[in-house]
């Protein structure tokens, strides 16, 4: 592909990395971590210190090799086809389950404006299936589309987050945040807690490495985009969450289904709290656009390599992997059909378990791939890919007993895929020339 039908340049690229990053986690995390005040920021601190280990490996990978398909392609270009198709096959399990994630909690933030929209689980999940397909529609118009409208939807989340964070700074009173640890677990297992909460919020800081097949010059846009995506996105979240928990009471916070849109309603009104409920809105609408147009990169790259079946390799008129946007699609969908009889709440926390643990084997095999890639790197490299490969290890460990089942069953999923690849591939080694 030329540079000139290359549609993502530098600065859609950091808004494609900050929209993923900032969905819906920012609106939530506030009511989770009220039981540890301000002892969050420590939780805060550790997670963003691992994100941003992560960030410069990812970064340092994609200046040493050019790739399409983030993770997909640095492992298999480290340990051959078979880890190359784990690590495609459980970061697309991580795409559209988190895209089923982020529908819901745009349906509950349209809800939270507009009450009747979700006032029963079926309209619930009809919204969120609205939200999805309506990204999928954009996203078959063409990727340049797809980027535009994640600008602008970047945009107008991360202004009225960043106001909102750099105002209500100045109604926070220091006297806010005491008792310091209002949780009174040792700071050790307070830190471990909000570091594995905080975990969803930061997820897609890898975003800029997966579609660097459209990309214009990668090799210099893509580390760019995604360490200044990263900071920008968790800088703004810590900010915003930290001031929501100096703003309203422990009690208040901790029962509270919408904490952002109650402290401003509580300091300007009632109109501030439905602006924050319509930039949620926003956040989650642009969230779901920006993973709808890499649920089907990984997919494709793989598709061409032949590690992935041939029809996630082919392109429509638009230059959209079509089969493998669809197919996604619909798998979200019926992750949400096939529980939209729980509430809002517990279908997200079921959908995002899924996608942390399945987002994180991909993290740990895209450090140990930078090791092998990279061996005449610099001592400080290998210490900061250190680093980055204990926080994933312990950060998927962190996720529970549960996630790693089911991640694992959704793994041994693929197999039978893996082995007819294999099996397809044989004869047209076997005919190759040398």
């Amino acid at each position: 592909m030329s540079a000139a039908a290359r549609p993502l340049g530098l600065w859609m690229l950091i808004a494609l990395v900050v929209g993923n990053m900032i969905g819906s986690g920012v609106f939530l995390l506030p009511a989770a971590l009220a039981p540890y005040g301000a002892a969050s920021v420590l939780g805060w601190a550790f997670t963003l210190g691992g994100a941003l280990l992560l960030a410069l490996v990812y970064a340092w990978l994609a200046q040493a090799m050019r790739n399409h398909g983030g993770g997909y392609g640095y492992a298999r270009k480290a340990f051959g086809d078979g880890i190359g198709f784990v690590a495609a096959w459980s970061y697309w399990v991580s795409i559209w389950t988190a895209n089923a994630a982020i529908a819901v909690a745009f349906a509950g933030s349209l809800g939270a404006v507009w009450p009747e929209a979700t006032a029963t689980p079926l309209r619930g999940a009809a919204c969120a299936l609205g939200a999805l397909w309506f990204c999928t529609m954009v996203n078959l118009a063409g990727i340049r589309e797809a980027a535009r409208m994640q600008f602008v939807a970047t945009v107008l989340k991360l202004v009225p987050l960043l106001l909102f964070g750099v105002i209500g700074l100045g109604w926070v009173h220091l006297d806010a945040y005491r008792p310091f640890n209002p949780s009174g677990q040792p700071l050790l297992q307070v830190t471990t807690a909000v570091a594995a909460l905080t975990l969803w919020a930061l997820l897609g800081l890898e975003s800029a490495t997966v579609p660097t097949g459209v990309v214009s010059d990668p090799e210099r846009t893509v580390p760019r985009a995604t360490v200044i995506g990263m900071l920008i996105a968790g800088i703004t979240t810590m900010l915003a969450c930290t001031v929501v928990i100096g703003l309203l009471p422990i009690d208040v916070l901790r029962n509270s289904a919408a904490p952002m849109a109650e402290a401003a309603s509580r300091l300007w009104g009632p109109l501030a709290g439905v602006g924050v409920g319509v930039v949620a809105t926003v956040s989650c609408f642009g969230a779901l656009n920006g993973w709808v147009l890499l649920q089907a990169q990984t997919p494709l790259a793989a598709a061409q390599d032949r590690v992935f079946p041939a029809a996630f390799a082919r392109m429509d008129r638009h230059g959209t992997p079509r089969f493998g946007l669809l197919l996604s699609s619909v798998l979200a969908s019926a992750l949400i059909a096939a529980n939209y009889s729980r509430s809002l709440v517990a279908l997200f926390t079921f959908s995002i378990l899924l996608s942390t643990a399945t987002c994180l084997l991909p993290y740990v095999i895209s450090v140990l791939a930078w090791w092998r890639i990279d061996v005449a790197a610099f001592w400080w490299r290998k210490l900061i890919a250190a680093g980055a490969l204990l926080y994933s290890l312990w950060a998927l460990i962190g996720t529970g007993m549960e996630s790693l089942l089911w991640g694992g069953v959704l793994l041994l999923a693929g197999l039978p895929i893996h082995l007819w690849q294999r099996i397809n591939a044989r004869p047209r080694k076997i005919n190759q020339p040398g």
